[in-house]
């Protein structure tokens, strides 16, 4: 795909990726595929999602394939002195440098923001670590596991023995990955109307109390805890998929209207006459009972009649799939969600689609995900390195 240019609105940005695993590899894809020229740098051993999942050829493995595309990969041992001034011409051309580093670490190797500036003053330092950089935690380690049960979702999401568990995702890398990208498209909007440079830090555990504590602050909001925290709909074991006659199907009743028409297709509209089921106050004042109601209701017909009966009653719904199901879901296959492309050592791989359209400047697909140091002489090449230098830094002879 090197003759397919890249577009998106952050087409000619350039981003000095720093990043590994996922937090910030997902941050600086969401940049690429918004068209900037992503250059991805990576330590001699490698990014560590290259060996995670399958592959066919070694360090492309599935786990980096999903967080990389539209990067250029290229290998620099950081530790020599040649390495470190290759860094700073490509820091000099860049506008924006992103790593997720404990801050300790990348102020060692001289990626404070300070350092930075003083090599290019319009430049964006983007990072994401764990916690606050002026607390006392800021140089404490942090994986999404740790943060899970920090911000307290691990321990909302108990099993039926009370156990907390972790999300089968790595929801807080993610959220904050995509929380870090778009703190660098308003540093961008800021430096395009300021011409100011400037750092952005994202906390980990911060950004995931913010993101969880929308509807779980509950009686904190009026700083009143210990009355309860959560939003009981939400933390009910009721609330999960219907059982049907023949499987599960997803349904979300909110208005009257919904609740109305739901409980005419059960044969029990007096259900609406009933002060506990009647508005939405009390609904959600009764949500166990109410979603019990649901429950035992909805093995009554199969899965098809009800999507049927809801669809007509323009109440959501939507099946269950499987992860497997996904490549066979009809919507999906009419958005084209899924692409196969042919990538040089890998043969045929699957990509999925950029999630966000726009009208004036859509973004697309223009790079797969890059071999080991892909690019690695051509970008220094680009920033004027010699080939006695090349030389030095990849460790192979001019």
């Amino acid at each position: 795909m090197d003759d397919v240019q890249p577009t998106g609105p952050l087409a000619g940005i350039r981003v000095i990726d720093l990043t590994t695993v996922v937090l910030g590899p997902f941050a600086t894809q969401v940049l690429g595929d918004m068209g900037a020229d992503v250059i991805k740098i990576e330590t001699p051993g490698g990014d560590a999602v290259r060996f995670i999942g399958p592959s066919r050829t070694p360090g492309m493995a599935a786990y980096y394939a999903t967080l990389n595309r539209n990067k250029r990969a290229i290998t620099m041992d950081l530790k020599t002195a040649p390495a470190r001034e290759a860094l700073r011409r490509l820091i000099a051309g860049a506008d924006v440098v992103v790593h997720n580093m404990r801050l300790g670490p990348a102020e060692r190797l001289g990626l404070d923001y300070e350092s930075l500036k003083a090599v290019n003053p319009r430049v964006i330092l983007a990072c994401a670590s764990g916690f606050r950089k002026n607390s006392s935690a800021r140089d404490l380690p942090a994986y999404d596991d740790l943060i899970q049960g920090r911000c307290g979702i691990a321990g909302i999401n108990r099993d039926s023995e009370g156990a907390p568990r972790y999300f089968p995702t790595v929801v807080a890398d993610k959220h904050c990955g995509m929380t870090l990208a778009a703190m660098v498209g308003m540093a961008l909007f800021h430096r395009e109307r300021t011409g100011e440079g400037q750092e952005v830090h994202v906390p980990m555990l911060e950004t995931m109390l913010s993101f969880l504590l929308i509807e779980h602050l509950w009686h904190g909001t009026q700083g009143e805890p210990e009355k309860g925290m959560g939003y009981p709909r939400m933390l009910t074991p009721h609330r999960r998929p219907y059982p049907t006659k023949d499987g599960y199907i997803c349904m979300i009743a909110v208005s009257d209207t919904h609740y109305r028409k739901i409980f005419a297709a059960f044969g029990q509209e007096a259900l609406m006459e009933d002060p506990r089921y009647a508005s939405i106050k009390a609904r959600s004042d009764n949500v166990e009972l109410v979603y019990g109601t649901l429950n035992a209701n909805m093995p009554a017909k199969t899965t098809a009649e009800w999507m049927d009966i809801l669809t007509a009653a323009d109440i959501p719904n939507g099946p269950v799939n499987t992860l497997e199901d996904l490549f066979d879901d009809d919507y999906l296959k009419e958005t084209g969600f899924f692409r196969e492309v042919q990538h040089p050592v890998e043969g045929t791989m699957v990509m999925t689609a950029i999630p966000a359209q726009f009208s004036t400047s859509p973004p697309n697909l223009h790079k797969l995900p890059p071999t080991f140091g892909e690019h690695t002489e051509e970008v220094l090449r680009e920033i004027g390195c010699s080939p006695a230098e090349i030389a030095a830094i990849t460790g192979k002879a001019a």
